[in-house]
């Protein structure tokens, strides 16, 4: 079964063929496509935004460094009224690790609310140690953001 999983009103998540469904992305008015995979393909049609985040779902894979860059898109087409889908191959490791992310920053939830959220959005996610273990750094990161500023 074809399906987007709604996070947030203006962020989706799902796996590389329902992510590639021109039906399903009108359908929900998706603006941005956040690929986070070396091999899946885009969406074939145009009048979508393409951003790619070309990693493996292994744990050794720096998914980290690309935490700001995706959770500031989502919330840049948020803030213009568009809608992201993040997705990967299945939409269980790569895809549920930067929606988490997102949510942390830019929603203020801890990596446990965000986890979450996104597990009740789509109950298959289930990302790798290594992704959990740049997660938790991330959140550590976000804290002393926080305190800084």
């Amino acid at each position: 079964m074809l399906q987007l999983c709604k996070v947030t009103s203006a962020l989706f998540i799902s796996n590389a063929r329902s992510a590639c469904s021109e039906e399903l992305l009108q359908q929900e008015a998706v603006t941005l496509c956040i690929n986070v995979s070396k091999q899946q393909p885009f969406p074939a049609g145009g009048g979508v935004a393409k951003l790619q985040v070309p990693v493996y779902d292994d744990p050794a894979e720096d998914l980290y460094r690309h935490f700001d860059r995706c959770a500031d898109a989502i919330q840049q087409e948020a803030e213009r009224g568009g809608r992201s889908v993040v997705y990967c191959k299945n939409g269980r490791s790569r895809s549920a690790t930067v929606c988490v992310a997102y949510l942390m920053k830019h929603c203020s939830m801890s990596l446990s609310e965000a986890l979450q959220r996104v597990k009740t959005a789509r109950h298959v996610i289930d990302p790798n140690p290594g992704f959990m273990s740049q997660l938790q750094r991330y959140e550590e990161e976000l804290k002393r953001r926080r305190v800084r500023s």
